[in-house]
């Protein structure tokens, strides 16, 4: 019918708006952050990390103030008191922002053509991530593995995303075993974590829509005594199982 035509529209537009909103005041706090980062980049490493933390935050209040974005967690308990290496799904630019909110300091591994991005690029480079080089086959996992082991020594979470990009609501890539690698070379566990962001914010994707993203944490997967393939195996079976029942959740109905 016209009616509900006309407000299929008004909630087009209104998702459009909403989104614009967001984009245009995260574009000022990257410009605002990013020339900050030359007085803080000389700071210990714990006031660089909330340094970018906190505009994390700022951006997460700010989505959900602009675009109706929340979340909830499940697994809470499951979060440990030691380092660990994180192996979860990558839907969206969301969770980069929100596991510095769950989680105790962490670092990334990332492909390094990330830093070269300006203002947001020179944020991350404070964070002591392990910026690899996709193209450099087993030299990058060397480097993954002696950086990794370097970060966790230091009590710091290294987070991978073991498929390797973002991938659709209801893709599945290929996963990768580095992270596992680590986590077992290292004797640290794995924890694995499940989410449905790209519901709400997906890939390559301007439009943000308004529900309740559902980060689930998993049990730790011990690796003593393992080898990778047998805890990646174990992470990506919990992790893709998970999202079949979260999968679908996230939007709520909008109203103008």
């Amino acid at each position: 019918s016209r009616r509900r035509l006309a407000a299929a529209g008004a909630l087009a537009m209104l998702t459009l708006l909403r989104s614009l909103a967001f984009s245009a005041g995260m574009l000022v706090t990257v410009i605002i952050y990013g020339a900050l980062v030359p007085l803080v980049s000389a700071l210990p490493f714990r006031h660089r990390y909330a340094f970018t933390r906190h505009w994390a935050i700022v951006n997460l209040r700010w989505l959900e103030l602009t675009c109706g974005v929340r979340y909830r967690v499940v697994g809470r308990q499951n979060l440990p008191t030691g380092a660990v290496v994180v192996l979860s799904k990558h839907q969206s630019t969301w969770e980069t922002l929100v596991f510095q909110e769950l989680f105790p300091p962490l670092v990334w591994v990332m492909k390094r053509e990330l830093l070269w991005v300006p203002f947001f690029g020179w944020g991350l480079a404070m964070g002591r991530p392990i910026a690899i080089d996709r193209g450099a086959g087993r030299r990058a996992m060397e480097q993954l593995l002696q950086q990794g082991q370097a970060r966790l020594a230091d009590g710091l979470w290294v987070v991978t995303f073991p498929e390797g990009t973002r991938m659709r609501p209801g893709e599945r890539g290929r996963y990768r075993a580095g992270g596992a690698l680590l986590a077992v070379q290292a004797g640290v566990p794995v924890l694995p974590v499940a989410h449905n962001a790209g519901e709400l914010w997906g890939k390559r994707r301007f439009l943000k829509h308004s529900g309740t993203i559902t980060v689930t944490i998993g049990p730790q997967i011990v690796t003593e005594g393992r080898d990778a393939a047998a805890v990646l195996g174990e992470a990506e079976e919990w992790i893709e199982g998970t999202l079949t029942g979260i999968m679908g959740t996230a939007r709520t109905k909008q109203s103008p």
